[in-house]
Formats: C-alpha cells, structure tokens, sequence
C-alpha cells in the first residue's frame, strides 16, 4: 500500500482557513481532508468561499463533511492527534506512520478528551504558542515529507510545481 496522509479538522469555522488546508493537502500530496461540526458549512452557506485555495485543490482532493472521526478512519489508517496536551510528543521526536490520519483541534478550542483517547498517537509542535490551523497543517505534513522522503525530487518537481511567474535557474 502506497503512504498516505489523511487530514482530519475538529469543527473549522474559517473558509479561509480550510481553504488553506486544502492548498497544503495539495502541496504535500494529502489523499484526503475532512471535517466535522456545522460551523464551516454555515459559513460556505452564507457564500464565504475557499479564497486561500488558489490551486483549486478541491477539485482533485476530497473535502467531506463527516459525523465523527472513527467512522471515517481511511483503512489502514493511524490516527494521529495534534494537540498542545501535556503527555504528547514532540513532532521533533514523532517517527510518522507510513499511513496517518491527522486530527486537528479547531482554531478557537482543542481537541476533545475522547479523540485523544482514541488516537494512537499524540503529538504537539513545539512552539512558543500556538500556530494557526492552516500553518500547524503545513508544519506537520512538511515535517511528514522531511523524514519519509518526498515521491519526487530535484528539477522534474521544481517544474511542476512553480507557476507561470516563475522562471528562475541557478
């Protein structure tokens, strides 16, 4: 089974923000994003849209509203907290499972007692403060792509991946 990381996010209220986890999905090849509570869909109601996905990632990566979080563990998939909960480990020290499923707390609280409970494992990042949801997303999927090795490397992916602005060589 190829690795694979799944984005779990505790009741977001921000578009923004959830935009945002999208484009760091797609930059770091995530197969999937979910979410739960209603917050985030009375806000795309209201027309607040995902202005910070600019690469339009929701249309190749899923975004799907789900009740809970053990009924949507992507097979084969550790779960994994994100959380400044004392006793978790330091993202520093974290070994990432090929297969994770990572849950976040929502911007304005924190993950409850029972998704801790029911995580594998606990993890934190350790800052001074805490980081905003779309960044502790891309901290922790960037951490994930450091220690188990990015699917391309060097110039073919610098190609793919820069836009049309950007034509630099050294």
């Amino acid at each position: 089974m190829k690795a694979q990381a799944h984005i779990g996010l505790t009741d977001p209220k921000s578009p923004d923000n959830v935009g945002a986890v999208m484009r760091a999905a797609g930059c770091y090849n995530a197969a999937s994003v979910s979410y739960t509570g209603h917050r985030f869909n009375k806000a795309t109601a209201r027309g607040q849209k995902l202005h910070t996905d600019t690469k339009n990632v929701a249309r190749r990566i899923s975004l799907n509203h789900i009740e809970d979080f053990k009924s949507a563990l992507p097979a084969g998939a550790v779960p994994v907290a994100i959380e400044l909960v004392e006793g978790a480990t330091s993202l520093v020290d974290y070994q990432h499972p090929d297969n994770a499923f990572y849950i976040f707390g929502p911007e304005d609280k924190s993950l409850t007692k029972d998704v801790v409970a029911w995580c594998t494992d606990v993890i934190y990042i350790p800052t001074v403060g805490c980081m905003n949801l779309a960044a502790t997303v891309n901290v922790v999927l960037y951490d994930r792509l450091a220690k188990l090795g990015a699917e391309r490397e060097g110039d073919e992916l610098i190609l793919a991946s820069r836009d049309n602005n950007n034509r630099l060589k050294v």
